[in-house]
């Protein structure tokens, strides 16, 4: 090891002696910067430091048959002067090293967390695969920015996907990079979805019964093969639960005592309790009458609406559905809008939105408000409130009279 003013000249000069298969070279005009010169003809720049604990550190900056020696010093008193301002550069390599690829915290991290708990964690998996690790997958998290993500969202409804499509895509980001930033994730210190709006979705259907409708609906439901369409059918309607939530009933969930619906499982992945009105409990004592006198197969079934072949859950019931709602010329009427009405009749008789929030089983006051249908009378008894404050003081003369 020897210490030298080096310059241009010099470090041509400069060779391994012979017998030793490295020497290292430290520049007498620029603290802490070395250069090592080996037998193979290699060279390589490093810089030596003092850490923010005291520590002896050194670092490499890079290969000098590249790296001149201005900007050699120049990167030495970067370092160094990191240093002693309390940022230690080795940890500072060392934390981007730690970085992972998007494909990489998505396999180790994301995934098996939403295994975990999310029903529907396989779309998430699709969509991964499918549009977003092609583009992002190799990159690392911290490379990853809002021009990418715009790019993606735009890209996706540019191809031809619907506005929802494009949307999702979005949304699933900034789940990931939220979760990244509270899992205190290497390299994400901010969420590059911040600040992106959704392309707007005009797809919002708002159907709901009519009371001449429902009672089509339930004629029809009535004269219906399937022994259990006219009690699942009149569920969905009395408590507004998801059509799966309500084929997979058990009896042990219901407490007729307190009037309420225990759902273990279902879209958010927690239990919620349902309420169940008069019209409900009328509705499995009708049932339970009905089971009495059926045969052995679903007398003592614990399932609510057991397929009368199998004794299990119908795995679907879309052709009574569909042949149902045909005879009752509701032809486009899906068995998801039975929730929406749920839903409208709460709201027209006065009930407030968190009421309608909490019986559904929404997380956000937001969803809950598509479903918040007011009906045309009731909007005209709104408006005639007004009129009626006013006690006729606006009105024509002759209406007056």
């Amino acid at each position: 090891m020897s210490v030298v003013a080096l310059s241009a000249k010099i470090l041509k000069s400069l060779s391994c002696p012979a017998g030793k298969s490295k020497e290292s070279v430290w520049d007498s005009k620029c603290k802490g910067l070395m250069i090592e010169i080996r037998e193979s003809g290699g060279r390589t720049w490093y810089v030596r430091y003092v850490n923010p604990r005291g520590r002896i550190r050194q670092i490499r900056i890079g290969d000098a048959n590249v790296i001149s020696l201005e900007q050699a010093r120049k990167r030495c008193d970067e370092v160094r002067g990191q240093a002693a301002l309390g940022n230690d550069p080795c940890e500072a390599k060392k934390e981007l090293k730690q970085i992972l690829t998007f494909e990489n915290f998505i396999h180790e991290r994301y995934l098996p967390f939403v295994k975990s708990y999310k029903r529907s964690w396989h779309i998430d998996e699709c969509l991964l695969r499918n549009h977003l690790t092609p583009v992002l997958g190799t990159r690392y998290l911290d490379q990853i920015t809002k021009d990418d993500v715009m790019n993606i969202h735009r890209k996706r409804r540019e191809s031809g996907g619907a506005p929802a499509s494009a949307n999702r895509l979005l949304i699933l980001l900034r789940y990931i990079f939220n979760l990244a930033i509270r899992w205190d994730v290497s390299g994400v210190t901010k969420n590059p979805t911040l600040g992106i709006p959704q392309f707007a979705e005009n797809n919002n259907r708002e159907r709901y019964l009519s009371n001449e409708e429902a009672a089509r609906l339930y004629a029809a439901i009535q004269s219906s093969d399937s022994k259990m369409l006219k009690y699942i059918v009149p569920m969905l309607i009395y408590t507004g639960a998801r059509k799966r939530e309500v084929m997979n009933a058990r009896w042990e969930d219901i407490d007729i005592v307190r009037q309420v619906w225990r759902i273990a499982v279902n879209k958010s992945g927690k239990p919620r309790y349902v309420p169940l009105s008069t019209g409900v409990l009328q509705l499995l004592a009708e049932i339970k009458l009905d089971k009495e006198a059926s045969d052995s197969l679903i007398k003592d079934c614990e399932w609510l609406f057991p397929n009368s072949e199998t004794g299990k859950p119908y795995v679907q019931i879309y052709y009574s559905w569909d042949t149902a709602r045909k005879l009752a010329d509701l032809p486009g009427f899906r068995m998801h809008d039975l929730r929406h009405t749920f839903a409208s009749l709460l709201i027209n008789a006065g009930r407030s939105l968190y009421e309608v929030q909490r019986i559904l089983g929404h997380t956000q006051i937001k969803t809950t408000q598509r479903y918040s249908h007011l009906s045309q009378d009731t909007l005209v008894d709104a408006a005639n409130a007004a009129a009626d404050a006013l006690a006729g003081i606006f009105l024509p003369l002759t209406a007056r009279s």
